[in-house]
């Protein structure tokens, strides 16, 4: 196997439910437009606060993928 090269990158996803899914909603709308993501890591987590009460979860990822070869003309 030869040697691989992975590149980093931060996104934000917002639930009104949950970090969880706030976390799933950044990872399924980053698959759509980004190949092959590998690993996600939750770098930070917030809440949006208003009258008291939690109104929107937002977390933090950094999202790993891998490039792809160039193909040999």
């Amino acid at each position: 196997m030869g040697e691989s090269v992975y590149k980093v990158i931060e996104i934000i996803g917002s639930s009104t439910t949950s970090w969880e899914k706030a976390a799933g909603a950044a990872v399924a709308r980053a698959s759509k437009s980004i190949r092959d993501l590998r690993v996600a890591e939750v770098v930070a987590m917030d809440l949006v606060i208003e009258e008291g009460k939690p109104t929107e979860y937002r977390t933090k990822l950094k999202v790993s993928f891998k490039y792809e070869k160039n193909k040999k003309k």
